[in-house]
């Protein structure tokens, strides 16, 4: 058994750190392992793609109405193009459509990816524990009782949901930056909505090690880069209705893998 590290720290075997680039491919590399359980587990992974699907369904109404009314939010948004000369006003309704739909991306991913783990949560709680038991030494989760394990769970969404929502006001902040604003929300969007989509579906692994949100960060900060790489890969999958439902199992497959490897596969809670 591999010896535990403290809280937010890291063993050995992950402690050298690849480079910002080579890291990234190495965090994408995760998320094409996990598709290749659809090889090796294809049942499970099925199970796995239906809450996807159910979910994706109703997500999919909401952005077909989204995109339906995309340009009376726009036109609503941007009073202050109405006496503007033609080009400019179109300029600033672009930029302003880009701007909502950056946004609207964030937060459709996001609370894509927690609603689907919620609904369904019995069938990727199997997915992460094959895994486990795949990779060997799975972790035995620390016994709690209902009302702390509801607090915490309570704590941990509360956690979660306050960064998403910051990344949601700094990417409109952004959005308005004359002339790039637009395309740099985009990109920031990919980055920063791939970190929390890291720290959101990890959680199957670090909970079952007693690792809180916060300690669950650290610890993911230690190989930021790999992290953002397999969460930036997972963001813009999801984007895709139909690709986020065979990529939602993959993404728990793929996430076990790189809690293990960022914690050097540790059997119990963390110490302190």
């Amino acid at each position: 058994m591999l010896p535990q590290p403290e809280p937010g720290t890291v063993s050995p075997v992950t402690s050298a750190r690849p480079g910002a680039v080579s890291g990234f491919f190495t965090g994408i590399g995760y998320l094409g392992r996990g598709f290749g359980m659809w090889a090796t587990s294809p049942r499970l992974m099925l199970l796995g793609a239906l809450p996807a699907l159910l979910v994706g369904a109703v997500y999919l109404v909401g952005i077909v109405f989204l995109i339906l009314n995309l340009d009376t939010m726009v036109v609503w948004a941007t009073p202050f193009a109405n006496d503007w000369a033609e080009p400019l006003v179109v300029s600033a309704r672009l930029a302003a459509a880009l701007i909502f739909l950056t946004v609207a991306a964030l937060a459709v991913v996001y609370t894509f990816t927690a609603v689907t783990l919620l609904v369904g949560d019995p069938f990727y709680e199997r997915i992460w524990r094959a895994v486990e038991t795949a990779l060997g030494d799975p972790p035995i989760a620390p016994e709690r009782g209902f009302w702390r394990s509801l607090w915490r769970a309570i704590g941990d969404a509360i956690r979660l949901l306050v960064p998403a929502i910051g990344v949601g006001i700094l990417l409109l902040a952004c959005g308005f930056i004359p002339l790039v604003g637009p395309a740099f929300a985009i990109v920031l969007g990919a980055l920063l909505g791939g970190w929390l989509l890291s720290v959101e579906l990890t959680g199957f692994a670090f909970d079952a090690r007693g690792y809180t949100v916060r300690q669950r960060r650290r610890a993911l900060r230690a190989r930021r880069p790999v992290a953002v790489g397999f969460g930036a890969a997972c963001y813009l999958l999801f984007l895709v209705p139909f690709v986020a439902v065979v990529t939602m199992p993959s993404a728990v497959a793929g996430a076990a893998m790189l809690s293990r490897d960022t914690l050097g596969a540790p059997a119990g809670p963390p110490a302190g």
